[in-house]
């Protein structure tokens, strides 16, 4: 028995196995339509920041969005 599984895209049913050529989608049209989604970023994986927010104000105070910040002098 092999495994199927969902189009993503269109919920079409497609089986799991080296033969299917875009899986998990049914069709190139579809692939393409879920890459079109992450560009536009419609999809996001979603972070967890580990910086404080307060260092931002700090990094402003210090002129960190100053364009002269990384020239050397």
């Amino acid at each position: 028995m092999s495994l199927t599984v969902n189009c993503p895209i269109c919920q079409t049913q497609v089986n799991w196995s080296a033969e299917e050529k875009f899986k998990p989608f049914c069709s190139e049209r579809c692939k393409l339509i879920d890459l079109g989604d992450w560009a536009d970023e419609k999809h996001a994986i979603p972070v967890k920041t580990t910086i404080d927010p307060n260092l931002f104000s700090e990094l402003d105070d210090i002129g960190y969005e100053e364009e002269s910040f990384f020239k050397e002098d």
